[in-house]
């Protein structure tokens, strides 16, 4: 069950282990932390392996990412975020997410995302849409089908 908050007026706090980890399918993880569908914000936390990629997108609001371990970064760039690096990204990039294959370790990322994530095939073309309502949906699916737990994601 989601932890609705309205009217909240006091601090909520989940612990490590109040909201579990769901398989991206490589071995990757995912957990949601919180959603606030009528802002279009979603908060998750992720585990990419090495070699992870995600397809081509753009955001139609900011990003914020913070990295905890590991690298990552995005094709179209040259950088590489690593342990401490902070990533804004303003609505209407396009980037592709990749983990290089050498990074030792999982590579544990936080991101902070307003609006929708449109995956984009390569002709540039809408694929997939995802927003704060699919990615709950997706992210309670997956619970369920790994015999997780139904977790209290924040949700307002």
């Amino acid at each position: 069950m989601a932890m609705t908050m309205p009217g909240v007026t006091e601090a909520v706090h989940l612990g490590a282990d109040d909201i579990p980890w769901v398989e991206l399918g490589d071995g990757s993880l995912m957990r949601l932390l919180q959603v606030r569908i009528r802002e279009g914000l979603w908060i998750v936390h992720t585990r990419f392996n090495p070699g992870y990629e995600v397809q081509t997108h753009k955001h139609t609001g900011p990003v914020w990412g913070y990295t905890n371990s590991g690298a990552w970064k995005y094709k179209e760039y040259d950088y590489v975020n690593r342990a401490g690096s902070f990533l804004y990204e303003p609505a209407g990039s396009i980037h592709t997410l990749m983990v290089p294959s050498d990074t030792v370790g999982m590579t544990d990322v936080w991101f902070q995302i307003y609006g929708a994530n449109l995956n984009l095939d390569p002709d540039g073309n809408i694929d997939l849409v995802t927003d704060a309502s699919t990615v709950l949906r997706s992210y309670m699916n997956r619970c369920e089908k790994q015999g997780l737990p139904r977790p209290n994601v924040v949700v307002d």
